[in-house]
């Protein structure tokens, strides 16, 4: 199974101001992306502040939400609320029939899964803006190698960069 970290960062590399910030500073051209790929995966894995800040299951894939809170849960068949490791997700996954999914953040769970070496490649939508201050697409120090597979403008100003993790 292939995993697809996807983001979008500020040219100083944050990916929000803070844990509650909507995602409504990206572009159309990023959105649209973002709307293609998760739904090609058909999964989208997430932290449960990221979830909290969309406020809603995102049609036509499934919404894995990762959280130690064992009270959340949800009729929802598309809404799955879990304290799993990302290697257990990825195996449940997997004997699901998923071959693709898409690791939306936060920095938290993008730490988790680069961490257990689980992230395949990383799509990164560059907006051309500074925040100074925010979160990091990674909240701990890591030391992962990258290929470059793919950069593309994808409007005026932004640009799609798509990365190979070198394992």
């Amino acid at each position: 199974m292939r995993v697809i970290l996807l983001m979008a960062v500020t040219a100083d590399g944050m990916i929000a101001r803070d844990s509650r910030q909507l995602v409504n500073w990206t572009g159309q051209a990023d959105k649209k992306y973002f709307v293609h790929i998760t739904r090609k995966a058909g999964v989208m894995i997430m932290g449960s502040k990221t979830f909290d800040t969309i406020g809603k299951v995102l049609p036509g894939r499934k919404n894995i939400v990762m959280t130690r809170d064992k009270t959340r849960t949800s009729p929802d068949k598309d809404l799955v609320f879990t304290d799993k490791a990302p290697c257990l997700i990825i195996k449940e996954l997997e004997t699901k029939g998923f071959k693709l999914a898409t690791l939306i953040g936060g920095s938290i769970i993008n730490t988790l899964f680069m961490k257990e070496n689980l992230v395949d490649e990383i799509h990164l939508t560059m907006v051309p803006r500074f925040f100074g201050k925010g979160l990091p697409l990674f909240n701990e120090t890591l030391d992962t190698r990258l290929e470059l597979l793919d950069a593309q403008k994808i409007n005026k100003s932004h640009v799609l960069v798509k990365y190979r993790v070198k394992k």
